[in-house]
This record gives C-alpha cells, structure tokens and sequence, in this order.
C-alpha cells in the first residue's frame, strides 16, 4: 500500500542531492547493517536514542519505518529511545501531521502516547518518551543509531546492541517559543526524511 498522498507528494520532492558526500559516508554504516540482515533474510530493529527521547529520535524513527515501508524493504522495525523519559514534544506531531501523517493522542498525561500512521493498511507508529531499556524496545540483535552527540557521548556503550552509529543532528529545541519555531522543526524533518529516504533507496533487495 501507498503512503497517504500527501506524504506521497512530500517524499517525491525530497532531494537527496542535498547531502554531502561526507554525509553520506555517515549514513553508509546503516546502509551497510540494514543491507545486510536483507541478504541474510534477518529481520531488523533499529533503536533511535536521543537524551530525552522527545524530538531527533521520534522523527528519525518515524522516517525510517516510512521509507522502509515506501521503499518495500522488508522486517524493519524502528524504535526510538533515551538516556532518560520526558515526553514527546508536542511541536513534533504537529510537524509531522503538517507533512502528511495521520497524528492521534491515544493517552494524554506528563508523557502522551500518539499513534502515527503513515499508510491506511499499515501498523500505526506508537510515539511516546521512554528509556532506550524500555520494554517496548529491542532487548538484543539491533543497531542502535545515536542521533544527538549528547547521548553519543553519554553512551558509549548500549546495552544489547549489536551495531552502534552516530548520525546526530542539530536539535531543533533551540527555536523553541520563538517565531521559527515551525519553521526549524520543519527543517529538520525534512532533513531526516531525506536522509532516511537516502539509506533506503540504496537497499538491494
């Protein structure tokens, strides 16, 4: 099934040509592990950890499970994680309902729980901040993929993982409360959704 046509249209404007060369040599450790759990026949988990599990690593979760599903790559299972439990930023569902996705808030609270779909047929993503130990999370068998050089540098070991990758980017929490607020969350989805469009695009299937 296609994504929603919104998001369609969205993904068909991303340009990968925006990404540097040394870029690209950073996202290569991904595109090496997750093409080579497909030429095994081995399903693949991916653990995005940031600090506080609210921003970076929800987006970078939720891309990855998007373009796996665009780019029909097979077993993938993202999940996303932090060295501590806050809550997902609010700006960020809205940010990704501003693309194309359809955002609910199953349970509200300190630490809401949304549901995030990004295709009719397929498994909703469950967004919400947990540690990167928690239980809805891979125990063992998966690449963990550090996306803020914080939690880089805080964890240089992660417990189960088999693979250990920094691809950090800048947060956009500095905007927040001024007028590029939406504009810089904006910013930075777009730059995950292209560079996540990029890892999966060069998987042999």
């Amino acid at each position: 099934m296609a994504l929603f046509k919104a998001l369609t249209d969205f993904v068909s404007n991303l340009d990968t040509q925006s990404i540097t060369a040394e870029r690209k040599q950073t996202l290569s450790q991904l595109v090496d592990y997750i093409q080579a759990k497909v030429n095994d026949g081995e399903s693949i988990h991916i653990n995005f950890i940031c600090t506080h599990n609210s921003r970076r690593s929800h987006l970078s979760q939720i891309w990855a499970q998007t373009m796996a599903h665009h780019f029909n790559v097979k077993n993938v299972n993202c999940y996303s994680g932090g060295t501590e439990a806050t809550a997902l930023f609010p700006m960020v569902a809205e940010t990704l309902t501003n693309t194309g996705f359809e955002v609910k808030t199953l349970s509200g609270g300190n630490n809401p729980v949304y549901s995030i779909k990004f295709s009719e047929n397929e498994h909703a993503v469950i967004g919400f901040s947990k540690r990167m130990d928690d239980d809805f999370n891979p125990k063992s068998d998966f690449a963990a993929i550090m996306t803020c050089s914080q939690a880089d540098e805080g964890c240089p070991f992660v417990p189960g993982a088999e693979k250990r990758i920094p691809i950090t980017y800048e947060d956009p929490k500095a905007f927040d409360g001024t007028s590029q607020q939406a504009e810089k969350y904006s910013e930075r989805s777009k730059q995950i959704a292209t560079e996540m469009f990029y890892v999966f695009s060069q998987i042999k299937k």
